[in-house]
């Protein structure tokens, strides 16, 4: 079962859990056809950009295969800043140049472990994503404002006293 995050350009990300076996043995970077995904996606084509297992280790362009290794990194992918250390002693500066961290992540190849994977519409369907997906595309409600709450609060005791 693979959790599957689609991008459009717009920025908005669609969420979908497939278990289809097209995507066993496909590559970071490689076109994913969106028949293979959904039926209603068949005209769009997918990027991956990325995946990651069950433990949260991301898959790395640079790994081959499909297992676990261990990379010496410098910033970029799978490492951002400086990790945190316990004790008084501030530190002076999170992202040191030339900081280099032996990180572990998974090869590119897309195997059984992997439990995320990120796409990237690269080809358009008909169908925009919005309405395949019309559950994701609601829009955050609105709180209602403090104000606007103790006042309703206002009118409900007095109506109560009356």
């Amino acid at each position: 079962m693979f959790k599957i995050n689609i991008s459009d350009k717009s920025g908005k990300t669609y969420n979908l859990e497939s278990d289809t076996e097209e995507l066993l043995g496909k590559e970071l970077n490689q076109v994913v056809h969106g028949k293979d995904l959904l039926p209603d996606l068949k005209d769009y084509e997918f990027e991956i950009t990325g995946a990651s297992n069950n433990a949260g280790f991301p898959s790395h362009k640079d790994s081959s295969g499909l297992g676990l290794k261990k990379l010496l990194l410098t910033y970029g992918k799978a490492m951002w800043r400086r990790p945190r250390r316990e004790g008084k002693k501030k530190i002076s500066n999170p992202m040191p140049r030339g900081l280099r961290l032996r990180k572990t992540v998974r090869g590119r190849v897309i195997s059984g472990d992997i439990v995320q994977i990120n796409l990237k519409v690269t080809k358009q369907g008909q169908k925009s994503l919005a309405d395949i997906f019309p559950e994701q595309n609601k829009g955050k409600e609105k709180k209602e404002n403090r104000a606007k709450k103790r006042s309703k609060k206002k009118g409900d005791l007095q109506e109560n006293k009356e």
